[in-house]
């Protein structure tokens, strides 16, 4: 399933091409897709038709499309009035939005098309392909934060959030991430480390492979006891997951397969920089580069698996986790 740098690229991708476009009609191909919209196809198409898209958000992994009504008799730069709804998108395990010319072949998995507004050198339709059909699509309400911070990573912060996406903490790349108040509510638990990271209430967006990675990052092992932890650790721990999403932001997100792709269709290249997850009984770098032999554990973890160094990454002796 995607993880936070993976929906981060879509959204990213998705700024540059519908940010400002109206979206000028709507073909639902298979209404599974909009299962989430209790009301049904025509209010999901009503809700959207001759809708401005305004921004595109992102709170860990939940992403969603601000909706104004369309102003046509607005002036050049002027702003549709402030949005009470969104498109919300949930990419599931083999989501997609993709940006393609009419003129392109419907996709084989292809479940709902938007026709946007013309703007010169852009495609004109946004298209939902989902060869599983575990994610969706579905018009959803902006409530206020409860902060009164920003909803989420976006071009224009309003303190608006998608009411699906507001039980979930912020995440590592949000500007407005509370360090403080993170730690205080890790030390209040007694679990191990990475148990806390998947936590979405204390911090959203990490899943089981970057939590390895920041892990491994930090020199810290997944059974580490969180109400142990020293402030130091847990900033060092907070910088590592800031690193390697970022890192993983700059080689477009991990794909292992062709599920995953940014809105152009191309597939991310993080996983040929993994340093735990997936590297069982591989050398661990950063040990080999120390000219020490240690090699990469996989562990049963939560119905998952973990990977760490047992040198590097020492499992803490009292083994709670």
């Amino acid at each position: 399933m995607p993880e936070l740098p993976e929906v981060e690229v879509v959204r990213r991708g998705l700024v540059s091409w519908v940010r400002g476009r109206t979206i000028e009609s709507v073909d639902v191909l298979d209404p599974r897709s909009i299962r989430r919209h209790a009301l049904g196809t025509e209010d999901f198409i009503g809700n959207l038709q001759g809708a401005t898209v305004t921004d595109v958000v992102r709170r860990g992994k939940f992403l969603w499309l601000p909706l104004a009504d369309a102003t046509p008799d607005a002036g050049p730069g002027e702003t549709p009035r402030r949005p009470a709804v969104a498109l919300m998108a949930h990419l599931g395990m083999s989501g997609q939005l993709l940006m393609q010319d009419p003129e392109v072949p419907d996709e084989k998995h292809l479940k709902v098309r938007f026709r946007l507004s013309a703007r010169d050198g852009m495609p004109g339709e946004l298209r939902f392909v989902d060869q599983r059909i575990f994610g969706g699509l579905f018009v959803t309400a902006l409530v206020p934060t409860d902060d009164g911070g920003p909803g989420g990573l976006s071009e224009s912060p309003v303190p608006l959030i998608a009411e699906e996406a507001s039980h979930i903490a912020r995440d590592p790349l949000d500007p407005a991430f509370p360090f403080e108040l993170f730690y205080q509510r890790l030390r209040r638990r007694k679990t191990g480390l990475k148990r806390a990271l998947l936590d979405q209430g204390l911090v959203s967006g990490i899943g089981n492979i970057y939590a390895d990675e920041a892990l491994w990052r930090a020199k810290l092992h997944y059974a580490r006891p969180t109400d142990k932890l020293r402030r130091a650790d847990a900033e060092r721990l907070l910088a590592s997951t800031r690193e390697v999403m970022l890192d993983a932001l700059a080689a477009g997100g991990t794909s292992f397969d062709s599920l995953y792709v940014n809105v152009n269709g191309a597939s991310g290249y993080f996983d040929r920089s993994l340093n735990a997850y997936g590297r069982e009984g591989q050398p661990c770098r950063r040990c080999a580069e120390a000219g020490i032999h240690a090699t990469i554990r996989r562990e049963q973890f939560m119905n998952r698996s973990s990977h760490t160094c047992p040198v590097c990454q020492p499992r803490p002796r009292n083994g709670r986790w």
